[in-house]
């Protein structure tokens, strides 16, 4: 079985932000063998200091078409920091879900979705390989199929 996406295009980015380094690169060499590049952070903070860079027009590089982050992290948590992606242009469309150990209640997982733009919420421990290969690529389709309904005809 190819372990390549249909869905694989050249040299797609994903953001990948949590705070467990073992994770963390596991999650990254994942997005690797399924043909994407990663751009990894280690807390909240760095990702809203990289927010800052995109804002300002100092980040040249290209933008991530999947956001992946974890909820509970230093600095900034994942759910303000998709809250904060949401008002920047180049992030309204892209798909962005958050991983949790944390066990949250509908009311909360409700809130992140609708106030924060979260698109899913995934709970730790993550699904194996090829399980979270087709979540993640689901997500993404989800969203490009949301975005292209909300387009003006």
């Amino acid at each position: 079985m190819s372990l390549q996406n249909t869905y694989v295009e050249d040299n797609v980015i994903w953001l990948i932000a949590e705070d467990e380094a073992d994770i963390l690169n596991l999650v990254a060499t994942m997005c690797q063998v399924w043909g994407h590049s990663p751009i990894t952070f280690e807390s909240g903070q760095k990702v809203w200091n990289w927010l800052d860079e995109v804002e300002a027009g100092k980040y040249q590089g290209k933008m991530p078409e999947f956001i992946l982050m974890d909820i509970r992290m230093p600095g900034k948590r994942g759910n303000e920091v998709a809250q904060r992606m949401r008002t920047v242009p180049a992030f309204q469309q892209t798909p962005i879900a958050l991983m949790t150990a944390y066990a949250l209640s509908t009311d909360e997982k409700s809130a992140m979705m609708v106030s924060d733009g979260i698109d899913q919420i995934i709970p730790k421990p993550l699904p194996g390989f090829e399980d979270l290969h087709k979540l993640l690529n689901q997500i993404i389709q989800n969203k490009r199929a949301d975005s292209q309904r909300s387009q003006p005809a």
